[in-house]
């Protein structure tokens, strides 16, 4: 039986830091946290994340300054979640078919949680990576 999402994060408090924050401070605060993601939070409302992939690709590769550049000019917006009561699988699939490494968990619009593609384990990486063999199979067999 699929595990909801709500069960992977249920002993996980929510990290979540405004967009005045700065580049230094966020990547501060995830390296404490050993996370790869911080949510950003605006009048308790999710308004962005930022990830390890902007810090290389928005910052570091376009040369600003991290002291100074705040997130709000870097991060993610309006980036695409999940609600906690959807199985596991169901975010491991829309991380693979977005490209894209960690989802907001979100209720009733407020960020609850992050999952990551490294909450996957085996019963649901093992079942999603069958999946994709299958219907790769299946495509195979059309082509």
């Amino acid at each position: 039986m699929p595990r909801p999402i709500r069960m992977i994060i249920e002993d996980q408090e929510p990290l979540t830091t405004p967009a005045k924050t700065t580049v230094v401070e966020a990547a501060r605060l995830m390296k404490q946290n050993e996370v790869g993601a911080v949510m950003v939070v605006e009048d308790g409302k999710l308004v962005g994340i930022f990830t390890e992939r902007d810090a290389l690709y928005k910052v570091i590769a376009e040369d600003r300054i991290a002291r100074t550049t705040r997130l709000a000019e870097v991060m993610t917006r309006n980036p695409r979640t999940i609600h906690p009561d959807k199985p596991f699988g169901d975010a491991l699939h829309l991380m693979h078919v977005s490209g894209f490494r960690h989802v907001p968990v979100v209720e009733d619009g407020r960020p609850i949680g992050m999952v990551s593609a490294r909450d996957a384990f085996a019963p649901e990486l093992e079942n999603f990576i069958f999946e994709l063999v299958r219907q790769k199979k299946i495509g195979d067999t059309f082509s």
